[in-house]
């Protein structure tokens, strides 16, 4: 233990460890199948960045997340810890060269992302590898039974069998006991072993407010919690109306999603956590990684569609310890649009047989055909011509993702490619090119090879690094060089991919197995189920409900929420207060309970004096069911 604490205060400067990474560095460090469960904000990365540097070998780091995939890396860099990723949009020279690095030893970590474990490439290469544990983030993707439920994860298993002296630390800050036991079936752990810390926030309040005005409340919340916050909403183009909205109210916002280029994704982000903006208004695609520990408020504009996704999404609120909220907006209409998801979400399987034939003729796939083929998806096209919706549309595409037939793949950025049209002599025998021009071009020639008999992927970034011209001119100047022949020039795009996973089968033969199907959208139906009543129980503390959820019933109420707060009785001198002031509105007359005013008091604790006045039969209710003082007392 000893040398765990000694690379812990060396490396991060830390004099020990909180609440269970210990436990579980040791358990990974002597080899066992661990299975880590720890709250947003607990320190997962310690878990396994600490261990891993006091073993031989390459730790492989499985995470879907690409924005953390970067950050780790830089940081562990800044650090002078060698560390590399694999993920999408990565060219083959460089996913070759990360994984060559591993091989020879001058790496101590491998991220990579859960769809490039599947490739022969990695596989090949993984076999030559000195592995020292495999760390899988965001563990609740490989069960059926988690709310983000992720196909490719499932090859994690494949790969134990690659490196079998390999143990595997799976982490998670989600998962119902079901989830939990799914974990380590999936992953074939050797032994059961579950390092549990309790997923309560003391720090963080939790907040469910009814409203007929979201946005008015949005704005008075937002000017009674001071700091950086992010508010959440389900809708792409929402995001940037609500910014503008803050904005106008001024508020400085900016919005996110997953539809925006990587670019501006991440200078919104950059900006975001330098605290240019104060707040960030996004979809759920935004926050996974984001290293950001003083926000004091994660508004939910929308009802999330599950606890799960609820619980990570706010809990990226006060990771700095200290006092928080997370504020979950609702109305009458809510509740029923929620419900609505469901059939949206899992659109009957005649309707998802039709759109896997509508999307074969629009991609021109033969009958048998079309196995490892992949085709860019235009979504918005694809249902204009076919006449769907494209809520149900999207949804049938994911279930037949899951289902194995294809591998639909949302905005994946296609990276930009160069060929010269002119032949070395020729572009040589060019005189006169303006300077920003000739520096770019002399960078292309030094970065890559091959740009004359092929196109090449380059990296814009990369150029405007090597040549010393800003990233727009860098873009401006291969426009310009395209339009004079010089060069031929495909800019880098966001674009929806379709890749076949089997060959084309008629219609009728797509079966949607139980497991991808109907045990799921009962699973998704119970999951919603319980964000309503979650929002609509005035009854139950929210972070007993939170943690009951999770499998935690003995957890004692928060008495800083709502419910708390309404359910908490008033002191004596208030109570009497109270039942003066009832007692002074009687006088003039019944009053039906509707009208009372209570204009200066707590609106909860008012009704509860009425209510014992009632008991107590100070005051009584009249036929016409008003209230007024008991004649007999």
């Amino acid at each position: 233990m000893d040398n765990y604490l000694f690379i812990l205060k060396k490396v991060w400067g830390y004099e020990s460890f909180r609440g269970i990474q210990q436990d579980i560095i040791q358990s990974i460090g002597q080899g066992h199948d661990t299975l880590g469960l720890m709250p947003t904000g607990g320190g997962k990365s310690i878990t396994f960045q600490v261990p891993a540097l006091a073993m031989e070998g390459v730790c492989i780091v499985i995470t879907p997340l690409i924005a953390l995939m970067k950050d780790q890396v830089q940081s562990l860099r800044r650090r002078r810890i060698k560390a590399t990723a694999v993920y999408s949009g990565m060219t083959h020279d460089q996913i070759l060269t990360a994984l060559e690095n591993c091989i020879l030893g001058d790496y101590k970590f491998l991220y990579i992302s859960p769809e490039r474990i599947g490739s022969e490439l990695f596989q090949a290469k993984l076999r030559h590898m000195r592995v020292s544990f495999i760390t899988v983030d965001e563990a609740h993707c490989i069960s059926q039974w988690g709310y983000d439920f992720r196909p490719s994860y499932l090859q994690i298993r494949n790969i134990r069998h690659l490196v079998p002296h390999a143990p595997v630390l799976a982490l998670t800050a989600s998962a119902t006991p079901e989830v939990v036991e799914d974990i380590q079936r999936q992953l074939e752990f050797r032994d059961g072993n579950v390092c549990r810390m309790s997923f309560e926030r003391k720090n963080l309040v939790y907040y469910v407010r009814h409203t007929p005005d979201k946005y008015a409340e949005l704005v008075h919340i937002l000017r009674s919690v001071p700091g950086s916050a992010i508010v959440y909403t389900r809708n792409r183009q929402h995001t940037q109306e609500l910014a503008e909205y803050l904005i106008h109210e001024g508020i400085t916002a900016t919005n996110y999603h997953a539809g925006l280029p990587q670019v501006k994704k991440d200078e919104r982000q950059d900006a975001w956590q330098r605290d240019q903006y104060r707040v960030m208004v996004a979809t759920n695609a935004f926050g996974m990684g984001i290293d950001k520990p003083d926000v004091r408020l994660v508004l939910h504009f929308d009802i999330p569609d599950s606890p799960e996704a609820y619980f990570q999404e706010a809990g990226r609120a006060g990771r700095d310890g200290r006092l928080a909220y997370a504020v979950l907006l609702y109305n009458a209409k809510d509740c029923k649009q929620v419900l609505k998801r469901v059939d949206e979400t899992f659109p009957e399987k005649k309707y998802i047989q039709r759109v896997y034939q509508d999307m074969c003729y629009y991609l021109e796939m033969a009958m048998g055909d079309g196995t490892g083929v992949t085709r860019e998806f235009n979504l918005q096209i694809f249902c204009y011509q076919f006449k769907h919706y494209p809520v149900q549309a999207h949804n049938a595409l994911l279930l037949l993702d899951k289902a194995g037939y294809i591998r639909y793949t949302e905005d994946d950025e296609i990276i930009s490619r160069v060929m010269f049209t002119l032949s070395r002599d020729e572009l040589y025998r060019l005189k006169e090119r303006p300077d920003k021009q000739e520096r770019i071009i002399q960078a292309m020639l030094r970065k890559y090879s091959g740009l004359f008999s092929e196109f090449v992927y380059i990296d814009e970034y990369l150029l405007a690094k090597e040549s010393g011209v800003e990233y727009n001119d860098v873009y401006l100047c291969l426009k310009e060089l395209a339009h004079l022949g010089i060069l031929q020039y495909i800019p880098r795009k966001r674009t929806n991919l379709i890749t076949f996973t089997t060959r084309r089968v008629e219609q009728d033969e797509i079966v949607l197995p139980k497991e991808i199907y109907d045990e799921r959208k009962k699973q998704y139906k119970k999951r919603i189920e319980s964000m309503i009543q979650y929002v609509t129980d005035r009854d139950v503390c929210h972070s007993c409900f939170l943690l009951a959820y999770f499998g935690e019933k003995e957890s004692e109420k928060c008495g800083r929420c709502d419910v708390c707060l309404e359910n908490k009785p008033p002191k004596k001198e208030e109570a009497e207060a109270i039942r003066e002031a009832l007692i002074q509105q009687l006088k003039g007359g019944p009053v039906l309970p509707r009208d009372i005013d209570f204009t200066g008091f707590n609106k909860e604790h008012f009704l509860a004096v009425a209510k014992s006045m009632l008991h107590r039969e100070d005051i009584i209710l009249d036929k016409q069911q008003r209230f007024i003082l008991n004649p007999e007392k």
